[in-house]
C-alpha cells in the first residue's frame, strides 16, 4: 500500500504529471504515491519522465482503460 494517493483521472496531458510533480515535492523522501489516471498518453509519459527525474517506478499496471502508478520518491 502506498504512503500516499493521487487521483489525475480526467485530466490530459500535461496535467497529470504536472499534478504528480506537485505532490511529490510536498512528500519526503523514501515515500510512495499511487497515481490513479486514465488519460493513455500519461501512462508512459508519467512513469518515464518520474524514472528520468530520479524517483524508483514500483509498478505500472492497466485495467479497462484506468491505470495506475506507483512510485517511490528518491530525490
Amino acid at each position: 500500500m502506498a504512503d500516499e494517493e493521487l487521483d489525475v483521472k480526467g485530466l490530459t496531458c500535461p496535467g497529470p504529471l504536472v499534478e504528480t510533480r506537485k505532490k511529490l515535492k510536498r512528500m519526503e523522501v523514501g515515500a510512495t504515491l499511487l497515481i490513479r489516471g486514465d488519460h493513455a498518453p500519461s501512462k508512459k509519459e508519467v512513469p518515464e519522465t518520474l524514472a528520468e527525474l530520479g524517483h524508483e517506478v514500483i509498478s505500472v499496471t492497466e485495467d479497462a482503460g484506468a491505470w495506475e502508478v506507483v512510485v517511490k520518491k528518491k530525490v
